[in-house]
């Protein structure tokens, strides 16, 4: 039963006993209190209607938010793909030996020749003899691929 419902019942039952609304004070206060619950029942009915329309509408705009997300960032997730390369023209991947961390480092550190590892602050230097980017290495250590590693003698093929 709603609360509309109930106020009903109560103002049948009020006009049931007879309670007479215009002589006597107890009538007058009884009717007056009747059409306030009333009122606030017509008001609860509105919310109730209202909060069920925001709902929808709410439904309707995460549908359309997901929409979007998923239009501008998939061209994002396909440009990941193509980042997680290891032989990036800035940045190359190493592993410490000392803790086995996978260390991302650019060209100015690998100029230095020698890295401290952040996670156990242990120094070490770098055999860039075996991380050509291709590994396409000849006989003395350099190749043709024109990979760019700066450590080896490349040759034009």
């Amino acid at each position: 039963m709603t609360i509309s419902e109930k106020v009903a019942y109560l103002k049948g039952l009020a006009e049931g006993l007879n309670i007479d609304t215009e002589k006597s004070k107890e009538g007058k206060l009884l009717n007056v209190i009747i059409g306030i619950l009333e009122e606030i029942g017509m008001s609860i009915e509105d919310l109730e209607e209202n909060t069920v329309a925001l709902g929808e509408e709410i439904d309707a705009i995460s549908d359309d938010l997901a929409d979007v997300e998923k239009a501008v960032y998939e061209d994002e997730d396909d440009d990941e793909d193509d980042d997680e390369c290891c032989c990036d023209d800035d940045f190359f991947e190493t592993e410490c030996p000392n803790c086995g961390e996978t260390l991302v480092i650019d060209e100015s550190v690998l100029d230095e020749g020698v890295i401290q590892c952040p996670s156990c602050k242990q120094k070490f230097a770098l055999d860039l003899s075996d991380d050509c980017c291709c590994g396409d290495e000849d006989e003395e250590g350099g190749c043709g691929c024109g990979c760019g590693c700066e450590d080896h003698d490349h040759e034009e093929e």
